[in-house]
């Protein structure tokens, strides 16, 4: 760990920040090689609409960082990436369950995710939170010609009681306006696998 982390400590959940793009970016290289995002598409996935991230962070360390996108009816889970030393800690479960609390805010009525079929960490923790496979996407992860399972879990929100809009109805409405909403995660949730790609 970098400076200004103390060890023992529990990671915390804030915005992902547009001057946390280089140590994601960094983290996205060790996670997944030669189909992580660069700078640029995790600078561009901050600006897009519909779009909410967290990161979890040890001191001034991003440890952990998550995304998802909402168009108005379904939640699609990104990304979740955490750092190779903290896996199996929790903080996986942590960042999908701001994800989830998050989706369910915005009355998504289900939400969606790619991870890879040889992610045996990341789809036993996706299947304890109820997600089931939908589809195998057949050489979804390039350039290694990877396969993925396509998953989901309803959350019944069928749009929510609003239709999946703020109460001000206005056209940021479901892009995350207030990037700390749904960060009520409990960081002594129980600590199974973490993923470490998806």
């Amino acid at each position: 760990m970098d400076e200004g982390t103390t060890p023992g400590a529990a990671p915390a959940l804030r915005a992902f920040l547009p001057s946390d793009v280089p140590q994601v970016a960094e983290l996205e290289r060790q996670l997944f090689g030669p189909s992580a995002w660069s700078e640029a598409m995790l600078a561009g996935e901050l600006r897009a609409h519909g779009r909410w991230y967290v990161v979890a962070t040890l001191g001034d360390t991003v440890v952990g960082y998550a995304g998802l996108w909402f168009d108005g009816d379904v939640a699609q889970v990104m990304t979740i990436g955490v750092a190779p030393a903290i896996q199996r800690q929790g903080v996986g479960t942590m960042l999908l369950t701001a994800l989830l609390d998050r989706a369910r805010e915005l009355g998504a009525s289900a939400a969606l995710l790619e991870v890879r079929v040889d992610n045996a960490p990341a789809i036993a923790l996706y299947e304890r939170f109820g997600f089931v496979v939908l589809t195998r996407r057949r050489r979804y992860y390039q350039p290694e010609d990877v396969d993925a399972w396509t998953m989901r879990l309803e959350l019944g929100g069928a749009g929510g009681a609003d239709g999946g809009v703020a109460a001000d109805g206005g056209p940021d409405a479901a892009a995350g306006t207030d990037p700390d909403a749904g960060l009520a995660a409990d960081l002594d949730a129980d600590a199974g696998a973490d993923p470490d790609a998806g």
